[in-house]
């Protein structure tokens, strides 16, 4: 029996894996004139009598070894028919798609289909497929040649007088395991050539940090196209001049650019390539059909900002040094390695680099004009494959083939343009730092740095403490707070308020001074905080249920003038405070508040933030999700987490309703459902966790609500979710060190999860570690200047 070659186990199990035509390799010709489709179907016949591998099935036997089964050649022949199909014009490249989509079963069936689409007398297309387990792309000249010459021949009315081929498929599978030897023999070629791989590919990221515009899938995804592109003429003359320069060859520069790019697209700094190599290492298999392509993965080292040439000079040491162990399948060596294994991406490397210096297969038919035509993957094997070739003209073109689950093809164009524009500047200066290398345009600097930047927008200019009064004016007897147990109008919250800031001011409380405000969810904590801002003060809030210790810190850090606790409330004496406004100078870089963050380091750290930043975020907040007068907003955030300021401020601003929960009710899911439904709430700020706690008890939580979600990532899911079920959903995103929020976007179904655009008068950018722009999609460090940043809180002595 022979068994399968180590390149063909692979393509089986892979088309037992995903099925389908995922595994096919095709062409259409478009051949104009008389064609004699008897003589074409009797040609093909004789290309599928000469290579055996085009009459080759797969089978098992009965201890489940694979093994080829070649048949004979009446059964060969019996498989092998052209079937002529008749369409019109427009039709034929649905036609040629079908053909292309053929699902073979490698058991019972030849790997080879060929079909004629015809649209007039004088019109065709031929369509050849051939799954990957029996051919390659250095197939494609052997085929043509032997059509074309057994055309020849049956228009004349005999059968091909060809020389026999000197060797068959089979003998270079077992050719291949003779030569090869069993790896676990330390003096055989497998071993030798092994141990060389193993060191060079030890440590490989997996999988590579690619710009995806999706995330992968836990599944099998092979959907794919491409795009293709040409290289300008005096581009190409650069890149030839440099190859003869630098001793390399046009596909090594290639490869080295590509490493450049993916770099640059925030890949990292190890970049490992997967370049196809032909495999026909003995001349008897130059005239052979059958699959003999290798993968050779070349890895990249980009750290150090090394200049181009010195990335050309590793990658041709490496390519060289990985030519001379090129024997050892790479199915074998995956085996040996046994990286960690997904269905979601391929092993060792997700990027191939392919030049196409292969025949390209003109097929010469008597009495026609025939123009070849490739048709575009519908299914690809890796994320990207980066195919680049000459033409007879001298033009170099290529195409980029993508997993269309993956990436969106405008991302792909953009991909090619910065590919052309790394050329340009390598051939320009070949000794360019990669760090220096830019792969974005004009327009597309403009748009990062400028146009989208472009956030000057209004603030509120007598500060949210003015804001708030004049809503108190407007709307007096409306609600402003409401709990389980009592509510306040704006002129009770605001009456209130001023009675305790002027009793504050009595107590010695002056602009940036510090007051700690420890106190449950009820009505005194609002009062609370609005009468420190308007004493002119600073609030630090404190949860009082997180743990003594924490609170303890933060006190000591701080040094408060006071703490407002309930205690402390029970001991003050408000009557005689006059509940009037009290005069109170204050200015937009003056304190608002001193939060304690839990500190990259676990020990709270503390970030002062000004009143302007304060105004500034409720104004874009107000802008991008107002809310209507009387709307009931939820508040469930603790106070001393910084995203609770868009329920502690926007209602106020806006003349909506804070609804407080409290801490008991809101660790509970159904409690929280039962809270909302009674104080009919509409809006409701919480994290993504909090969401996933909800729809867990009730698949429905998020119906008909106006919902904001941030402090944490939203996963893909439960983004889907909520853009389907709520009226509306925003997705904010921003440390706590630029007031809050720093980017707003909005999640719908179908559209993924952004953090979206900067606040007004707010600018982003994503930066790399050198702190140029990034292109859009790009991995990177996000700088975030304006009026919202804040300043660390080091400790009493830093205040002025």
């Amino acid at each position: 029996m022979i068994p399968l070659s180590f390149a063909q186990r692979r393509y089986w199990f892979l088309h037992q894996l995903e099925g389908g035509e995922t595994w096919n390799m095709s062409a259409a010709f478009r051949l104009v004139g008389s064609l004699d489709h008897d003589a074409l179907a009797a040609a093909f016949r004789d290309v599928v009598e000469r290579h055996e591998i085009l009459r080759t099935t797969y089978v098992a036997d009965d201890d489940g070894e694979l093994h080829q089964r070649i048949l004979s050649v009446a059964e060969g022949w019996a498989q092998a028919r052209l079937p002529l199909v008749d369409a019109a014009a427009e039709d034929v490249p649905g036609a040629v798609e079908r053909a292309v989509a053929h699902a073979f079963d490698l058991a019972t069936e030849i790997p080879v289909r060929a079909s004629l689409v015809r649209s007039s007398p004088r019109e065709h297309v031929l369509v050849l497929v051939i799954h990957h387990i029996a051919t390659d792309g250095s197939s494609g000249g052997p085929l043509a040649r032997d059509l074309a010459a057994a055309y020849t021949a049956r228009l004349a009315g005999h059968a091909p007088a060809w020389e026999p081929l000197p060797v068959q498929y089979k003998d270079f599978t077992l050719w291949q395991r003779e030569v090869l030897g069993d790896v676990a023999d330390p003096g055989s070629l497998a071993a030798t050539q092994l141990e060389y791989w193993r060191k060079e590919l030890a440590g490989i990221p997996q999988p590579l940090n690619l710009p995806l515009d999706r995330p992968r899938s836990a599944e099998v995804r092979t959907a794919g196209n491409a795009v293709a592109f040409t290289v300008h003429p005096d581009v190409t003359a650069g890149l030839e001049k440099l190859a003869a320069d630098r001793g390399t060859s046009m596909a090594m520069i290639l490869q080295a650019a590509l490493a450049v790019l993916l770099g640059k697209l925030g890949c990292g700094d190890d970049i490992p390539i997967a370049t196809p190599i032909a495999g026909r290492t003995d001349e008897a298999m130059a005239d052979l059909i059958g699959c003999f392509v290798n993968n050779l993965v070349l890895r990249v080292d980009l750290s150090g900002d090394p200049s181009f040439t010195q990335v050309l000079a590793q990658v041709r040491n490496k390519a060289l040094a990985a030519y001379e162990h090129q024997d050892l399948p790479f199915d074998v060596l995956v085996e040996s390695i046994n990286p960690d294994r997904s269905i979601a991406h391929r092993p060792l490397f997700q990027v191939m680099c392919g030049w196409q210096n292969y025949e390209k297969p003109p097929l010469y038919l008597p009495g026609l004009e025939v123009e070849f035509q490739q048709a575009l993957p519908a299914k690809t094997m890796v994320d990207l494959y980066v195919s680049m070739a000459m033409d007879s003209s001298g033009r170099l073109h290529g195409d980029i083939q993508y997993g269309t689950d993956l990436f969106d093809q405008d991302t792909i164009e953009a991909m090619a343009d910065r590919f052309k524009r790394v050329l340009a500047q390598l051939v320009a200066d070949p000794n360019v730092r990669v760090g220096d290398m830019d792969v974005l345009s004009a327009t597309e600097r403009q748009q990062l740095l400028s146009v989208v930047n472009d956030t000057a927008e209004p603030t509120l200019e007598e500060g949210l403490v003015g804001a708030m009064r004049r809503q108190a004016r407007s709307t007096p007897d409306a609600l402003a707070v409401v709990t389980e147990e009592e509510s306040l109008t704006y002129h009770q919250l605001d009456a209130r308020s001023n009675r305790m800031a002027h009793w504050l001011i009595d107590n010695g409380v002056r602009p940036e001074s510090l007051v700690a405000v420890a106190l449950p969810r009820t009505v005194d904590l609002m009062v609370a905080l609005w009468a420190v801002l308007k004493s002119g003060a600073a609030y630090i809030p404190i949860d009082p249920d997180h743990p003594r210790s924490r609170i303890d810190y933060v006190l000591e850090h701080s040094k408060p003038v006071l703490v407002l606790d309930p205690d402390a409330l029970a001991d003050a004496d408000l009557s005689a405070c006059p509940d009037s406004a009290p005069e109170v100078v204050v200015h937009p870089d003056n304190t608002q508040y001193v939060i304690y963050t839990s500190g990259s380091t676990g020990t709270p750290k503390g970030v002062s933030v000004q009143r302007g930043a304060v105004a500034n975020f409720v104004a874009a907040v107000r802008r991008r999700f107002p809310l209507s007068v009387g709307e009931r907003m939820l508040f469930s955030t603790t106070v001393s987490f910084d995203m609770a300021n868009t329920e502690l401020y926007l209602p106020f601003v806006c003349g909506a309703v804070m609804v407080m929960a409290k801490k008991d009710t809101v660790a509970d899911p159904a409690a929280v459902m039962k809270f909302l439904r009674r104080h009919e709430i509409s809006v409701v700020q919480a994290t993504p966790a909090f969401w996933q706690m909800l729809l867990a008890h009730d698949p429905e939580a998020a119906h008909g609500l106006r919902i904001v979600t941030g402090g944490e990532a939203v996963p893909q899911r439960l983004a889907e979710t909520l853009a389907e079920q709520a009226a509306e959903v925003g997705n904010w995103y921003g440390p706590t060190e630029t007031t809050t929020w720093s980017t707003m976007a909005p999640i719908e179904a179908g559209t993924g999860v952004a953090i979206g655009w900067p606040v007004g008068n707010t600018r982003v950018f994503v930066l790399d570690e050198r702190l140029g722009v990034v292109p859009r999609g790009v991995q990177g460090e996000l700088y975030v200047a304006g009026v919202g940043v804040a300043r660390g809180y080091q400790g009493r002595s830093d205040l002025t």
